[in-house]
């Protein structure tokens, strides 16, 4: 990696902290599993009074759902079920066409005909996933035929796939369970978890929205509009995560190395080549459509894999960079969290932000930094 190119990353993010564009970044960056850059640069809220550190905890957002989709993998690997078994085989209340159709391939590749709804009922309580399941099977429906359209699920999906995992599991574990012991804790993934633990809260960088959330995200046992991404614990497995850029480092890592890190098998390589594929050919990601609309550029195909964001062949506008290789692949959250591996440059990227920036300009921001770090890459 060249040192200069990486200089002119946090020179870069600098002169975007100075501008006001985002309060700070957390940035990771590492070749052939090598770290080249482990850095804090600048803040973690807008008065600039709290300097950010290399392990702040973050509240990661959609980027919870990576864990969701390795884990629904790794259930196929196991033969709890198959990409193809129709959810409503697995949770008959989600039943009513042509939604009933929809498989848990569809699922992951945002192709189950259901429009993406940020909630299926406003201001509700969605912290217990019981209750969450319960009104997306009430007021989530079909539009299209599965398969026909790509809408990218906010939160149906991933609460319906996190559900499963439970319904299914032979040892009757709750979602916590699961996600720990099948993965946090294999791959030594120690900050991470569903809500904010209290020994960790004192490195926990409190999200400023900004505006730029649609919703409210309540919790019963934290004060606030959004007091989901405060309270200690959660079962959002759609957004409720919180993690550290040294251990999506660590998530990553398992990625490039085609599924295991260390002693920790997760997935088969077979099963990491088959997920970072696109599987939704030239369909249009209707979210994405309309934030292209709105910045006045093209709309760009959505080039979903099995629960990754892929960056494809076209020269589009995405948060993977545009000198990426077109078979890198990774994951977001709103307005604030990326990371991604390219499997051809053997680069990995995480990183983590305070101070959320809305859609286009979090893809713009996004785009430019992972452009730098991949023209480092020697």
């Amino acid at each position: 990696m060249d040192a200069r190119r990486l200089q002119r990353l946090r020179e870069v993010i600098e002169a975007d902290v100075q501008s006001n564009l985002y309060h700070g970044a957390v940035v990771s960056v590492a070749r052939h599993g090598e770290v080249a850059l482990d850095e804090a640069i600048g803040f973690a809220d807008a008065a600039h009074s709290i300097s950010l550190q290399t392990n702040s905890v973050f509240s990661i957002f959609s980027a919870t759902k990576s864990f969701i989709n390795i884990l629904v993998l790794r259930a196929v690997e196991l033969g709890h079920f198959a990409l193809t078994t129709k959810m409503v085989d697995l949770v008959p209340e989600f039943a009513g066409a042509p939604r009933d159709r929809s498989t848990i391939f569809n699922f992951l590749t945002h192709t189950t005909g259901m429009p993406g709804v940020w909630e299926p009922k406003p201001d509700t309580h969605y912290d217990v996933l019981d209750e969450a399941v319960a009104a997306i099977c009430e007021h989530v429906l079909g539009t299209v035929e599965p398969g026909t359209r790509c809408d990218y699920s906010p939160m149906a999906n991933h609460t319906l796939l996190g559900e499963i995992l439970r319904r299914t599991d032979p040892q009757g574990r709750s979602i916590h369970e699961i996600m720990a012991q099948d993965l946090f804790e294999p791959l030594g993934m120690t900050d991470t978890w569903m809500g904010v633990r209290p020994h960790l809260r004192d490195r926990h960088v409190v999200p400023d929205l900004r505006g730029i959330t649609p919703i409210k995200n309540l919790s019963r046992t934290s004060p606030g509009d959004f007091g989901l991404f405060t309270a200690e614990s959660n079962e959002s497995t759609w957004v409720g995560a919180s993690s550290t850029t040294g251990d999506l480092r660590i998530f990553a890592e398992m990625l490039r190395c085609e599924g295991s890190l260390g002693d920790a098998r997760i997935l088969s390589p077979r099963t990491v080549a088959l997920a970072r594929q696109n599987h939704t050919g030239d369909l249009k990601n209707e979210l994405y459509r309309t934030v292209a609309l709105r910045a006045g550029y093209t709309s760009p195909p959505a080039y979903l894999g099995l629960g990754f964001q892929v960056r494809g062949t076209e020269l589009v506008n995405t948060q993977l960079g545009t000198l990426t290789s077109p078979e890198t692949f990774g994951n977001y959250g709103a307005g604030s969290v990326v990371y991604w591996i390219d499997p051809a440059m053997d680069v990995t990227f995480v990183c983590l932000t305070a101070g959320l920036l809305p859609q286009a300009q979090n893809i713009q921001r996004f785009q430019r930094l992972s452009d730098i770090v991949i023209a480092a890459a020697l």
